[in-house]
């Protein structure tokens, strides 16, 4: 099993893809665009390498206007020895890659100038795939669209138009059940008229769950039939409700307890879950950890690391909580650890906390290196900040750069300059 997360990375230093808007798509600054890009993908292939994340979706935005007219660049030869890099590290990293084409991607629609649009987009991602040199069970995710007064005439349309697509773009092209239009049930069946895949969500399931008194995990095993050899593990995609949000909002970070409860009664180490979560990498790495039958303490640490600032300026009772569980606990407890860790980072941040925090950081990393202009300048910040005259976001800005001069790369690698 592997569990991954989609397109961008959190709290990871050069990992944030560029774009531009169509007035600025110039051919120069869309080559400087897409070779940023093209290192911003190698450094997040290089983050999942280290943190044991195999299952990566790649942001559409990869190539600016990739499918647009407007883009008339020839990049996949421009960039092809890039690109056969970046496969070859893929493919050497033993990881699975996905592209998923946005809510405007619609191959169903009755209008042509749409569907045909589709076609270039589902065309675009394809490139980007073969370009990377990958294999039939990196895939492309796909809904089915809209209803249009008529879902059986829908559902026939985008029979219809499928069928019209080339062959090395049906190779990769899977199908999802969606939270308004198209429940599991409706995509099932689609899938088998076609003899594709089909992607399971469980929260579009929750909202969108038809007639059928059938529960997620008996879904599962109907979409299972359909992924042949060929097409890799079966793939399914988890997300939790955001309960201070709409209907089918995806979740900050994923409750732990809650996700080991599917996960044991899931039961199926032969199968890929993909999170859709906002803080990404964060819940992936989480979920890698508790669900790892290895349970070593030293990933808690790591991973402690990384969020220790950040917990103490928000929530010192957390923090001592946590410093706990590493130092006094014999057995590795990775659900505990994280249960605290969505605590912590639940909690507002109070002034005196910020304060503790920022002068931890300073004393620990700082205080014996600096030169006195520098030291004068923090003392002098952190007064401003007690006093409501400039915010923590400038402490942080100029203990950042204090990380960068004198090169504290576990400073640099920790969350709280980003979270």
């Amino acid at each position: 099993m592997s569990i991954g997360y989609a397109c961008l990375t959190m709290g990871v230093s050069n990992t944030q893809l560029r774009s531009c808007i169509k007035k600025n798509a110039q051919e120069s600054n869309l080559l400087e665009i897409i070779e940023h890009n093209l290192g911003v993908l190698d450094n997040i292939l290089e983050y999942n390498q280290k943190n044991h994340i195999k299952l990566f979706r790649i942001s559409s935005d990869l190539i600016p206007f990739g499918s647009a007219p407007i883009n008339n660049i020839p990049w996949w030869e421009i960039f092809s020895d890039r690109f056969e890099q970046l496969g070859s590290k893929i493919r050497s990293y033993h990881m699975r890659v996905s592209m998923h084409p946005g809510q405007y991607t619609v191959l169903n629609s009755p209008k042509e100038e749409v569907v045909l649009r589709a076609i270039d987009d589902l065309t675009y991602h394809t490139k980007v795939l073969d370009c990377l040199g990958m294999g039939k069970e990196h895939k492309i995710v796909l809904h089915i669209g809209g209803v249009y007064h008529d879902k059986e005439e829908s559902i026939h349309r985008f029979i219809r138009n499928y069928l019209t697509l080339k062959q090395h773009i049906k190779n990769r092209l899977v199908i999802e059940n969606d939270d308004k239009s198209y429940n599991i049930s409706e995509v099932l069946r689609i899938g088998k008229i076609l003899n594709i895949p089909v992607i399971f969500d469980n929260l579009h399931n929750k909202i969108n769950s038809g007639l059928e008194n059938i529960n997620e995990f008996e879904w599962i095993e109907e979409c299972k039939k359909l992924w042949k050899k060929e097409d890799g593990k079966q793939k399914i995609h988890y997300s939790q409700q955001n309960v201070f949000k709409s209907k089918g909002s995806h979740s900050d970070t994923i409750e732990i307890r809650e996700f080991m409860d599917f996960y044991k009664r899931l039961n199926r180490n032969d199968i890929d879950i993909m999170l859709e979560v906002k803080d990404k990498n964060l819940s992936a790495v989480k979920c890698i950890n508790c669900t790892s039958k290895r349970k070593e303490k030293f990933a808690l640490i790591q991973e402690w690391n990384k969020y220790k600032y950040t917990i103490l300026e928000k929530s010192p009772i957390q923090f001592e909580q946590i410093i706990h569980i590493l130092e006094e606990s014999k057995e590795c407890l990775p659900v505990s650890f994280y249960c605290l860790i969505q605590e912590g980072m639940n909690m507002e941040p109070k002034k005196e906390n910020m304060v503790n925090a920022a002068q931890d950081i300073w004393y620990c990393y700082f205080r014996e290196i600096v030169t006195d202009k520098e030291q004068k300048n923090f003392f002098e910040n952190i007064n401003k900040l007690q006093n409501g005259e400039i915010k923590i976001a400038r402490v942080k800005k100029d203990l950042m750069k204090l990380a960068e001069k004198y090169q504290s790369s576990l400073l640099l690698n920790s969350y709280y300059f980003y979270l």
